[in-house]
């Protein structure tokens, strides 16, 4: 994990897997998504309430990785997609068969709007040294998946801590 297998520095802080969502932001996903929930704030169901408020409607901020998320299956795509593939890439690479997500933080900036078409990149913002913990041996590695509308406004990072690790023996 040292010496010629430190390729990844170069990867740090490039985007990576820059993404236009499959589908604009609409109000039938904010609806579903409050229900399921029962979030009631008027904010997200009543629009005067969101013209006074905000300026228009807009979707809950814990909603923004929905718009992130692909379909499972389109027609005319080949390949799945993977959210989050950064990290998928460095556990093969890194040979780490297992991995968990150790610290997510979420930071909102702009909001996400009905009708905003979403773009999301993936940058490496780090890897550690050789670490053992309890699981076993293996590195942490932060990645953040960055938002932007469709005017290029960030609207959020979503910053994930991974620890990818073979266990003992392995």
């Amino acid at each position: 994990m040292s010496g010629p297998q430190r390729w990844y520095e170069e990867l740090v802080g490039i985007p990576q897997y820059t993404q236009v969502a499959e589908f604009p932001v609409e109000q039938g996903y904010i609806w579903t998504g409050c229900a399921s929930v029962e979030n009631g704030n008027p904010l997200f169901w009543d629009a005067d309430a969101a013209a006074e408020i905000t300026g228009g409607p807009i979707a809950p901020p814990t909603m923004l990785s929905t718009w992130f998320r692909p379909h499972h299956w389109a027609p005319d795509r080949g390949l799945e997609l993977l959210p989050l593939q950064a990290h998928f890439d460095l556990k093969e690479r890194l040979r780490l068969p297992e991995a968990i997500v150790s610290h997510n933080t979420l930071v909102f900036h702009e909001p996400v709007r009905v009708g905003d078409t979403m773009t999301t990149s993936q940058v490496l913002r780090s890897v550690s040294e050789p670490k053992t913990t309890r699981l076993g041996t293996g590195l942490f590695w932060v990645v953040d998946v960055e938002y932007r509308n469709q005017r290029g406004d960030l609207v959020g990072v979503d910053s994930y801590t991974f620890f990818g690790y073979r266990r003992d023996g392995q």
